[in-house]
């Protein structure tokens, strides 16, 4: 059995959307041991739909189809698959008062436009939407099945959530499928390739090994069918050699962030945390608050982007500023110090660079970045050079400087890291 995804939207070709609708629909599918043997993006037009359907259809027995599905005129998803599958429209009472008490309950018209979603495909099966005004569609033909649900994201998550996961469980017969995810930051791809090569040649022929990069982060994730019931066993096995290769480089497991992690560790320890920041502007602050009950353990930020607000607000030494330079060992020394003593927490991260596109200079191009890093046992500085653009390097800033606080916290080695220089 396999399935295919076909994302529906002008919008989502020319990038004005994201398409993280395929993603998460991909990720539950996953979990279930559906395999997607197909992604289809296209635009809104009838004879692209019908097209991608009956190529879906000919192909693979279960087809999940987003977007398209609202009341204005170029919606034309459920007109078209009524067309393909040879079917009219037929009003649907339960759609109808769904709807009329949808409307009512927010005090709104339930205009003559949206009472049009009443009219469904006769010989489908309605998914009730109780999160949005279009009720998903379920269709069947030569014992294949294809699902239609809006491209909403929070009413496409809730219908597969709801509908089309317990259709699978009960008419798929599936092994289930076990993984296992290490988050790693600071080896390059084929730097971390080459340490656990060895590893990987042994691994057993049961498991699949696939390494996702992203920026900064290396996702390695052990993929397994359960046919025999022990793939959960021998995963524990691999993983544990693994750890004894690259231990110290695993900062999470699954979905962890790095921010979840150092949240954790200070929680643990009774100890909380601060940051001083110039060229990231306050991001490394934001992904840390983005953290549920993060309060805790962080006090709260100094973005002090211009030299006044680093020696009038936090107290860096004018002398400093103007012998070193903003972007100096020196500079974020004492912005880190001076933020630990301000908030009077047990760590304080402080940093101050490049970030481009301008700026750069001989001795200090774009992407350069001193981070500090204030401890119960003194203060670390490091100099980065970050090869990206602006977002880039902002990004791979944050990444530095959590996964360094945390082998400070846990007291592991400060390894030469590759972006350092100096």
């Amino acid at each position: 059995m396999k399935a295919e995804i076909i994302n529906i939207g002008d919008e989502l070709l020319i990038g004005q959307i994201v398409n993280t609708n395929a993603v998460w629909i991909a990720q539950q599918f996953n979990a279930l041991g559906v395999p997607i043997a197909r992604m289809t993006t296209i635009a809104d037009k009838a004879e692209d739909i019908i097209e991608a359907v009956g190529k879906a259809f000919n192909d693979h027995e279960l087809i999940v189809i987003t977007g398209g599905l609202g009341p204005t005129k170029d919606d034309i998803t459920k007109k078209t698959l009524m067309t393909y599958f040879g079917t009219e429209p037929v009003f649907n009472q339960e759609v109808y008062d769904q709807l009329n008490n949808w409307f009512t309950a927010r005090g709104r018209e339930f205009s003559e436009v949206n009472q049009t979603q009443c009219y469904v495909p006769s010989n489908c099966k309605v998914l009730m939407n109780k999160w949005g005004t279009a009720p998903g569609m379920l269709f069947e033909k030569d014992g294949k099945y294809l699902a239609s649900f809006p491209g909403v994201p929070t009413e496409m998550k809730n219908l597969v959530t709801h509908y089309l996961i317990p259709f699978i469980e009960q008419h798929y017969s599936l092994p289930p499928l076990v993984h296992r995810s290490f988050n790693i930051e600071g080896i390059p791809e084929s730097e971390l390739m080459k340490t656990i090569e060895s590893w990987e040649d042994n691994l057993p022929k049961t498991i699949k090994l696939a390494y996702l990069p992203s920026a900064g982060i290396v996702k390695l994730r052990m993929s397994s069918l359960n046919t025999d019931g022990n793939a959960a066993t021998v995963m524990e096995e691999e993983s544990k050699k693994l750890h004894e290769i690259i231990g110290n480089d695993i900062f999470g497991y699954e979905e962890q962030t790095l921010e979840e992690i150092i949240k954790e560790l200070l929680l643990s320890r009774n100890q909380t945390l601060c940051t001083a920041e110039s060229c990231t502007g306050g991001y490394l602050a934001h992904k840390i608050t983005s953290v549920p009950g993060v309060s805790r353990v962080f006090p709260g930020s100094f973005v002090t982007y211009d030299y006044w607000v680093k020696t009038d607000i936090l107290g860096v030494k004018k002398e400093t500023l103007q012998k070193f330079g903003a972007v100096s060992e020196e500079v974020v020394i004492e912005m880190a110090r001076a933020a630990k003593e301000k908030l009077k927490t047990d760590y304080a991260i402080a940093l101050s660079g490049i970030a481009g596109p301008d700026g750069g200079m001989p001795d200090k191009p774009v992407g350069t970045v001193w981070i500090a890093w204030a401890t119960p046992k003194g203060i670390i500085a490091k100099r980065f050079a970050f090869p990206g653009d602006r977002v880039g390097n902002i990004h791979l800033s944050y990444q530095k400087a959590l996964n360094i606080l945390r082998r400070i916290i846990l007291e592991l080695p400060l390894k030469k890291e590759f972006w350092e220089k100096g």
